[in-house]
């Protein structure tokens, strides 16, 4: 088996703000993790990040020299980009409802859905198993969620099945074809 672990970039000002980011790629909102790490466990990892500017900084913040992946490129959330949700909804009504009760085949309009996510994903996994070099990435809530659905058979209806910490690494096992399995979530961040 071939670990895997994932961590969330850290907040930026549209996060802050509850906007959908996806392809758009404001940077961080400030130094809010300066003197923190990853934990030690992951030392000796391979480091990969998301292209987008705000994974990129996350990774220089801790201190990790990581590669940029574009396959961990945060899902396209098309013409819904800079919006809030709750704005959606209220506008979109019943429309959003009926989009939302897709689960991993929610499509926003010109944008991607976590099934092409998961599918733009398994190459990649796929290859880190290959490797069988333990590897960990900075990448994106879309792109976690997405590995945690395929781990556990979630079909992104209802509650995840784990309540995941943002400011976390999470660890999956990758089996040889490059299928993810649950190993630890919520492993907390350590100080330099």
């Amino acid at each position: 088996m071939t670990q895997l672990a994932l961590i969330r970039h850290l907040p930026t000002a549209w996060n802050e703000a509850g906007l959908l980011q996806g392809r758009a790629d404001p940077g961080l909102a400030d130094d809010a993790m300066a003197g923190w790490r990853a934990p030690r466990e992951f030392d000796g990892f391979r480091w990969l990040s998301s292209p987008l500017t705000r994974c990129q900084e996350t990774a220089r913040r801790l201190g990790i020299g990581a590669a940029a992946e574009p396959r961990l490129t945060e899902m396209d959330w098309g013409e819904w980009e800079g919006y809030a949700l709750a704005e959606l909804r209220a506008r979109l009504g019943d429309a959003m409802a009926a989009n939302e009760s897709k689960g991993l085949d929610f499509r926003p309009p010109g944008g991607e859905s976590p099934r092409d996510v998961q599918e733009r994903l398994k190459p990649l996994l796929a290859d880190i198993a290959a490797s069988r070099r333990n590897t960990a990435a900075v990448t994106h809530k879309g792109v976690i969620r997405a590995v945690l659905a395929l781990a556990t058979g979630w079909e992104m209806l209802g509650k995840p099945p784990h309540r995941l910490s943002w400011p976390a690494a999470h660890l999956f096992s990758l089996d040889a074809g490059g299928h993810p399995a649950v190993e630890r979530l919520n492993i907390a961040m350590e100080r330099r």
